[in-house]
């Protein structure tokens, strides 16, 4: 499993926010074009967010289902796009120094992915993993974002 870390000067709940806020996916998950559609009360445990993936012309519908919520601490994520298969996804918040300490863990579970090397795999994930992480931060800290802070068109 690939994990990456990055401590973001905002309290967890900062930056929970941001996680809990399914129409914003795109704005900071690498290789998300949009989101089509958030289930209600995302992200309690069974609900989905669906986005699309890809760049055009090859743009694929996906879904991530919540697994677990633990508001404002840990979100336990399923991402499937075929044909891509699927991956699990672990976001781990932790106070530390006034700030947080976030942990993005992601591997490939099911379908072409997992048949790609974990030494192949891993790089790659690192560095998609790395600038997810950098633009959650600036989002948690409220650069990046329309005006105000909140973005355009959210709900």
């Amino acid at each position: 499993m690939s994990v990456q870390e990055r401590w973001v000067a905002a309290p967890p709940e900062a930056v929970w926010q941001q996680l809990a806020d399914g129409w914003g996916y795109a704005d900071f998950v690498v290789g998300t074009a949009h989101v089509r559609r958030v289930d209600p009360g995302w992200p309690r445990p069974g609900t989905r967010i669906h986005p699309v993936v890809g760049a055009w012309p090859l743009l694929r519908r996906g879904s991530t289902t919540s697994e677990e919520a633990d508001a404002p601490h840990r979100l336990v994520l399923t991402a499937r796009s075929w044909p891509l298969g699927g991956a699990r996804v672990v976001f781990e918040l932790l106070g530390r120094d006034g700030g947080t300490l976030v942990r993005l863990s992601e591997d490939a579970v099911e379908g072409p992915g997992r048949l790609v090397p974990r030494p192949l795999r891993a790089p790659l994930i690192k560095a998609r993993n790395t600038e997810t992480l950098a633009r959650l931060e600036g989002l948690a800290l409220g650069r990046g974002t329309a005006a105000g802070g909140q973005r355009a068109g959210a709900p």
